[in-house]
């Protein structure tokens, strides 16, 4: 049984199907008082991006051949090699983050939705960012077709919004 205190995160999820998705997000999730954390950065490409944006970006990438080439690429950003699912090496760089970008090979899939779920809620409640940017298509799929409940929310409306999201033609046609 879930206590009271289990879903009071904060931290806003954002799902993106693609790196265009992904990279648009920057300008209007990314401000200049922000920490940025990257997961997945590669060679740093996304990192340079969100840099001129925040106060101070951290790029990261399990592999240490793409933080050698990230580094190599872009001198004056700050580039770790750390594994997304280690929350205690992320907590290790010291920062308070406040978003936290991941884009990790494999997370798009369908067979990947939990691992997504469960690492959007692991940052989110250890890192507390106020917004987390994923790129997984799965995510972004599966949101789309949520609705949240609100107790005491009139009938009316509820019937409203379900007859928006009905496809054209109505209910039960092909």
């Amino acid at each position: 049984m879930a206590n009271e205190k289990q879903f009071k995160l904060k931290t806003k999820f954002v799902a993106t199907r693609d790196v265009k998705e992904y990279r648009e997000t920057i300008p209007t999730w990314v401000n200049a008082r922000d920490t940025v954390l990257e997961f997945g950065c590669e060679w740093g490409t996304t990192t340079a991006l969100i840099a001129p944006h925040c106060k101070e970006v951290v790029g990261s990438d399990i592999s240490p051949e793409c933080i050698e080439t990230a580094r190599r690429r872009h001198p004056d950003i700050h580039f770790e090699v750390l594994d997304a699912f280690d929350v205690h090496a992320a907590l290790a760089l010291g920062k308070q983050f406040t978003k936290i970008y991941i884009d990790v090979s494999g997370l798009s899939g369908y067979r990947s939705l939990l691992d997504v779920i469960a690492l959007l809620t692991m940052y989110g409640t250890v890192l507390r960012p106020q917004a987390i940017v994923v790129k997984s298509g799965a995510l972004k799929h599966f949101a789309s077709h949520c609705t949240v409940w609100r107790a005491g929310e009139p009938a009316r409306a509820a019937e409203q919004r379900e007859q928006e999201l009905a496809p054209e033609g109505g209910e039960g046609d092909p």
